[in-house]
């Protein structure tokens, strides 16, 4: 059974967190319509001050408003809280910047949806497309994934990828701990693989972000800084998980 068929039996949401991407969002949301019709859109409006919100409302998706701005950490998990209460088979990490391509996300659930993975995460390190790293910012991603492979056992090629699927039992587990420091997408791995959850890459095509800070100084700093994060999750115990992941949380 494929990818393509196979996403039609389940209940997918697609989880956008967005602050200020009124510039975007509408082509995000139409370039999933187009590749992607039968699955839920939640953005996850993360205090924007200028007309994201409404546009993504305008153009049909959930919209869940934050009363200010919490960071992707606290974004994604009201994502997860959301798709936990509605009993959605799979939710996907999808940017609001345009970066991730809605054409790629039956690929990326396929493990999911089979079966063999509780987290699919996008790589663009496997050999698809032609994905160009800035040097410093290759050299910040190789680094963090020695580390990721110290603290969790296991090598990620593209350790900094958001372009993630989650089954139900991450989606519970997300909807209940998630870091309050959010720093990269490379914890939150860190994270399910101690959890003994298990963890599939794909091989995704991405558009080149237009705007990063990991090709300057600032951006290797934070590559030091989630590697000290991610030692210091290797020294913390496992979470409790909590109820069944097939039994969502209660409201109130």
């Amino acid at each position: 059974m494929t990818a393509e068929t196979t996403s039609l039996e389940h209940k997918v949401l697609i989880v956008i967190p967005a602050y200020n991407e009124a510039g975007k969002i509408r082509q995000v949301i139409a370039d999933l319509r187009r590749h992607a019709p039968e699955m839920d859109i939640a953005v996850i409006d993360d205090g924007s001050m200028d007309a994201t919100a409404e546009l993504a409302e305008k153009d049909g998706a959930i919209v869940l408003r934050l009363p200010f701005n919490l960071g992707i950490g606290g974004a994604l998990q009201t994502g997860y809280i959301y798709a936990a209460r509605h009993d959605y088979d799979v939710a996907v990490q999808f940017d609001g910047d345009g970066q991730h391509r809605a054409d790629q996300i039956r690929d990326l659930i396929a493990p999911i949806l089979a079966g063999r993975a509780d987290m699919a995460i996008g790589s663009r390190m496997l050999g698809k497309g032609d994905y160009q790293f800035p040097l410093m910012r290759l050299m910040g991603s190789r680094l963090i994934g020695l580390i990721t492979r110290m603290a969790a056992g296991r090598w990620i090629s593209d350790p900094t990828s958001g372009f993630r699927g989650n089954g139900r039992r991450a989606i519970a587990f997300f909807s209940r701990n998630y870091p309050q420091a959010y720093l990269d997408s490379a914890e939150i791995t860190v994270w399910v693989l101690r959890q003994g959850m298990s963890v599939e890459e794909v091989p995704v095509e991405m558009r080149t972000a237009e705007h990063s800070s990991i090709g300057s100084f600032i951006g290797v700093i934070h590559a030091l800084r989630v590697c000290v994060a991610l030692l210091i999750d290797r020294m913390e115990k496992k979470f409790p998980e909590g109820p069944s992941a097939q039994t969502p949380p209660k409201e109130g």
